[in-house]
């Protein structure tokens, strides 16, 4: 059973799952897991992989979603990242990182892509 937080979570992705079908993407996946850590969203735009990192909030108390991934998230999507290319043989393949940005204002939603949002990174 899913706590609020949890509910609210999975209502940003599944948001952000349509916004993003709306704007050309083919979802792939959803809830990626590894031991490197989880991917939100994977999707095809165009000739890419996207690896998609789903941020909500509420409030802008701690500032815009947007900004919201810390470079051990990013290291951590990374890692699940090139494991994903690995296991599925798609090396080959031009990959980039998307974050998808939703935040609620006055009882409004908006909905942001942020493409190319950071680079590969993993040390």
């Amino acid at each position: 059973m899913l706590n609020r937080k949890q509910k609210f979570g999975r209502s940003g992705e599944d948001l952000a799952a349509q916004f993003l079908m709306k704007n050309g993407y083919q979802i792939v996946c959803r809830n990626y897991r590894t031991k490197f850590g989880e991917i939100d969203i994977i999707a095809k735009n165009g000739d890419s992989i996207v690896f998609i990192e789903v941020k909500s909030r509420r409030t802008s108390t701690f500032g815009h979603p947007k900004y919201a991934i810390t470079a051990d998230k990013q290291e951590r999507i990374s890692k699940a990242a090139l494991y994903y290319l690995k296991m599925t043989g798609q090396n080959h393949i031009r990959a980039r990182f998307d974050v998808v940005a939703i935040s609620e204002r006055n009882q409004k939603t908006d909905v942001e892509i942020i493409q190319n949002a950071f680079e590969l990174a993993y040390k």
